[in-house]
Formats: structure tokens, C-alpha cells, sequence
């Protein structure tokens, strides 16, 4: 995979763009783990295809170009043919910006990028088949999200202010304290701007932090570096958020730490 971070232009709304070559994984099923962030992929044979239980027996087809909303919960996706795609992975609050859609309408789901892009989806798409490797792929895909810039106001500022907070180790309480609006109207704010409420994209950076140190520490120690009453709450949330105890995810040892092959 090539993952490099865009121009400076972009970087207040996209974290990073990557190019990847995925091989046939044994199993032919992934996990796919929440980020808490709204991602844009372009796949350039293969089109993305989810399982809608983790035993169902067939694939559901989404498309070509997706976009994949905020989750709090894992997918399932096909991983049985090898195909080549092109995404980005944006900051929170940026959906509506670069996307013309809210984060709270984009919230774990799936939806085809002409959905709300229209014909330059489609041109995107054939821009992409015909560049040159990686390198002229993610070009490509900047000059795309840069297009649609001149739309772009910024993120509401508690919201702004939000991030950056929780990013810090704030809580949600001193947040809405610093803010100025009433505890309902800030959770509209965050969760029309990112697709999760306060609460449950705290929970899932919470969990980001902590399966990228499992298997580095001990899990008593883990849990109380992450702020978790006890190992028995680290256990509670991984399963609650990723569907695997902490014990299940470090023996699986997954090469991505947000893609789980599925055993």
C-alpha cells in the first residue's frame, strides 16, 4: 500500500490518500474496523462487496466508487479476488464539505460516490483506470477533492473545537462547558458534522488507541493507560465495538490493525 498525506490545501479536511494492491486473503472475508471516519475509495477492477452477517452466505455488491460512512461497528467485506483501488480517508466534519452530505446521513453506511458527486464520479472513475501506477492514482484523486474546495466554509467551529479537545484527552462535560450551547445542541452539531455522537466517537478513538497496544502491554496496564475501569471494561468495549476480545484480536495479529481477517 502507498499512503501519503495531501497537500497542504487539503490536509484541514483529509487525513491521508492511499493506494493499495490487495491480494486474495485466505477465507475470502475481512473485518473491517471503525475508524470513526468517513472514507472515499475508488476501486479500479473489482467493485466493494460486504457481507451482511459475518456467516452470510453470499455478498452483497455496493459498487465501484463508495463512500463509507463513520461507524461504530465493524463490516464484513469480501476480500476472495484481488483488485486495486484509491481512497481517502477524511477528517471529521469534512462529509459535508467535500462531499455535499452530512456526516449523520453518511453514519455506517455505504453509498455509491455519484450518489452525491453525479457525472464527476463517473469521470473520476475513468480518470483513475487510466492513470499510471500508484503515484499518478493519488494525483489524481487530490486534484478531484481539491475541485471541490471553492465549496468549502469549514467545519463549525464548537465542532472544530470539539476535536481538538478529545484529540487532547478532554471529556465530552468540560467540552460543552467550553463551547456555549446547551448539551442537546452541541450533540447535533457533532453528530450532523461527523456521523457519531460525542460519546460513541470518543469510544471508538478510545478503542483505535488501544488494539494498536495490544500485545505491547499487559492488558491490566493497557486498560488503565486508556482511561478503562479495568481489563474487564477494555474486554467489554472491544467487543462491543469490533465484535473480539482483546485476547481474539492479538491472536489473529492482523498486518492492518483496522483489518481483521475474518477465521
Amino acid at each position: 500500500m502507498v499512503v501519503r498525506a495531501p497537500r497542504r490545501e487539503l490536509l484541514p479536511f483529509v487525513s491521508r490518500l492511499w493506494a493499495s494492491e490487495g491480494e486474495p486473503a485466505p477465507g475470502g472475508r475481512e473485518r473491517v474496523l471503525p475508524t470513526g471516519a468517513v472514507h472515499v475509495a475508488v476501486r479500479l477492477d473489482q467493485p466493494l462487496r460486504v457481507f451482511d452477517a459475518i456467516d452470510a452466505a453470499r455478498p452483497r455488491t455496493i459498487g465501484r466508487a463508495v463512500i463509507g460512512g463513520a461507524r461504530a461497528a465493524p463490516y464484513i467485506r469480501d476480500v476472495s479476488l484481488a483488485t486495486r483501488s484509491v481512497g481517502a480517508q477524511l477528517r471529521p466534519g469534512a462529509a459535508a464539505l467535500l462531499l455535499g452530505t452530512s456526516g449523520r446521513a453518511l453514519a455506517g453506511r455505504h453509498i455509491g460516490l455519484d450518489d452525491v458527486w453525479g457525472a464527476a464520479a463517473t469521470e473520476l472513475c475513468d480518470r483513475l483506470a487510466a492513470a499510471r501506477g500508484p503515484a499518478q492514482q493519488l494525483d489524481c484523486l487530490e486534484a478531484a477533492l481539491l475541485a471541490r474546495l471553492p465549496r468549502v466554509r469549514g467545519v463549525h467551529p464548537a465542532v472544530a473545537h470539539a476535536l481538538a479537545r478529545f484529540a487532547a484527552g478532554d471529556d465530552i462535560a468540560t467540552v460543552v462547558d467550553d463551547v456555549g450551547y446547551s448539551h442537546r445542541r452541541f450533540i447535533a452539531l457533532f453528530d450532523d458534522a461527523v456521523g457519531l455522537t460525542p460519546k460513541l466517537y470518543c469510544r471508538v478513538q478510545r478503542m483505535s488507541r488501544a488494539i494498536a497496544q495490544i500485545g505491547r502491554l499487559p492488558l491490566a496496564e493497557l486498560a488503565a493507560r486508556m482511561g478503562y475501569s479495568d481489563q474487564a471494561h477494555l474486554t467489554r468495549e472491544l467487543r462491543a465495538l469490533i465484535g473480539l476480545s482483546p485476547g481474539e484480536y492479538r491472536a489473529i495479529a492482523p498486518l492492518a490493525s483496522h483489518h481483521v481477517p475474518v477465521r
